[in-house]
């Protein structure tokens, strides 16, 4: 039999938590990067417009298919498509690559709590700029202190799908979002102050046109379309827990203005300290956990104590998104299995751990090390490599063809209006466009040029 299906205590709590969920590594560590490397500005303007023409209608769909059925995604698609029938799979894929993620995603967690250790140590303090850039490399390749961080960011993500979705999930969410936003507001505000600040919003607000590639166009659209924790089952989730009178519209707006803004702010707290210090604003991957705290240890007496509340705020971004992650999976075994939410917590959230060991050994190679000899990637990579090129523009793309072609219509417009502002026909029938064209069209695009089938720059030049 069962349980009774419990709901988020408000409409902005389930925002809130939403939005914890989209925003997280990817905006703090990957968006300030990928914008230094696609030439800042013209980069940033297309990620919006790809937020608001791809990201928003296929959050939509997430959410629809979610509070339509009150299913977590394997239940959602059973009872909306028949039990026997071949769109269960996008259910499946869901929990597959919460699943996947989590174990590596915590990984990249540790190494905030430990970055966010050393700060409030003043481990990087007096050592100088090589020192202090090879810490990430011994951090990478040591297998204790990556298992012991891996270990403890996964109890926390634990912890709070214990509480259940108001004492936990939205209980957390109330305090880690708010704290996260008024910690980078702080740091932004700090920033003014330095003088690269405004070397940073000429690089981050205004189009550099001439730097534009085609291929920067589709990183953004990835970008975009992964930062808000699209095909992955997470939106659906939470969107199982929201109660009818909510107006979905909106509530995806909102969700996504937060995400965004977390973005842009991130940029706006790098740059200024990047382009102050005379460092390049293409670094890459390295941005955060190399060349970040060489800076911070050149700052003076101020520098270790914005570095322990930089990283804090990695480490909260990481919490919000990895609680949304284990949901995911917890939840199949709540709705599908009748186990309680405790059993389900501790039994999927220790599995995950130990699925991750082999990710956070993977800098070591101590654990089958004839894997990257074949493969030509370790265990992280592999992981990363599986879910970011494959389950997730698959997922996003079977739930837009799902929910735009295959679902009923009736119950599709029905779902939307429930609770909505937004009840013209004409606001349905645009989100209807984009859902069943923009947004699949886009996402095939994503997927043919990240596995290599496509080259949009050179298939760009040969056109024009």
């Amino acid at each position: 039999m069962n349980q009774k299906r419990e709901n988020w205590g408000s409409k902005y709590g389930f925002i809130l938590a939403a939005a914890g969920s989209a925003v997280g590594l990817g905006n703090i560590w990957k968006f300030p990067y990928i914008t230094g490397e696609n030439g800042g500005g013209v980069f940033v303007l297309i990620y919006l417009i790809c937020i608001a023409l791809v990201g928003i209608p296929i959050m939509m769909a997430e959410i629809v298919i979610g509070r339509s059925t009150q299913k977590s995604p394997v239940g959602a698609f059973s009872a909306l498509a028949g039990k026997d029938s071949p769109w269960k799979i996008i259910g499946w894929m869901g929990i597959f690559v919460g699943f996947i993620i989590l174990s590596y995603y915590s990984v990249v967690a540790g190494w905030a709590l430990n970055y966010t250790f050393m700060s409030l140590t003043n481990f990087f303090s007096g050592k100088s700029p090589d020192e202090i850039g090879s810490v990430f490399g011994m951090l990478y390749t040591s297998s204790g202190i990556n298992i012991f961080w891996h270990a403890i960011f996964m109890m926390m993500t634990v912890g709070v799908v214990l509480g259940g979705i108001k004492g936990g999930i939205e209980r957390w969410n109330r305090i880690l979002m708010p704290a996260l936003i008024l910690i980078f507001i702080i740091l932004a505000i700090i920033s003014v102050f330095l003088p690269g600040w405004k070397d940073a919003v000429n690089f981050v607000f205004f189009p550099h046109f001439d730097k534009l590639k085609a291929s920067g166009v589709l990183e953004a659209l990835g970008h975009a379309f992964f930062t808000l924790s699209l095909g992955m089952g997470a939106m659906l989730t939470y969107g199982s827990y929201l109660q009818k009178d909510a107006d979905i519209v909106k509530s995806s707006i909102w969700i996504s203005v937060l995400d965004t803004g977390v973005a842009l702010l991130a940029c706006m707290v790098m740059f200024p300290i990047i382009f102050t210090y005379g460092f390049s604003p293409e670094a890459g991957p390295g941005l955060v956990f190399k060349t970040l705290p060489i800076i911070f240890a050149q700052i003076g007496s101020g520098g270790m104590f914005i570095s322990f509340i930089f990283f804090l705020l990695l480490v909260f971004a990481a919490l919000s998104s990895a609680v949304s992650l284990l949901e995911v999976v917890t939840s199949y075994f709540i709705d599908e299995k009748s186990w309680s939410r405790a059993k389900a917590t501790l039994v999927t959230g220790g599995i995950i751990f130990l699925f991750g060991i082999p990710s956070a050994l993977s800098g070591s190679g101590v654990l089958f090390p004839q894997w990257e000899a074949m493969y030509g990637k370790n265990f992280f990579d592999t992981f990363d490599y599986l879910a970011s090129n494959w389950m997730l523009p698959l997922g996003g793309l079977f739930i837009s063809i799902y929910a735009g072609w295959i679902m009923d219509p009736k119950l599709r417009e029905a779902e939307y209006l429930s609770g909505s502002t937004f009840t013209s026909t004409w606001y349905y029938k645009v989100w209807l466009v984009f859902l069943k064209f923009v947004a699949p069209i886009s996402v095939i695009l994503i997927i043919l040029q990240r596995v290599g089938l496509i080259d949009i720059d050179k298939l760009m030049a040969a056109i024009f």
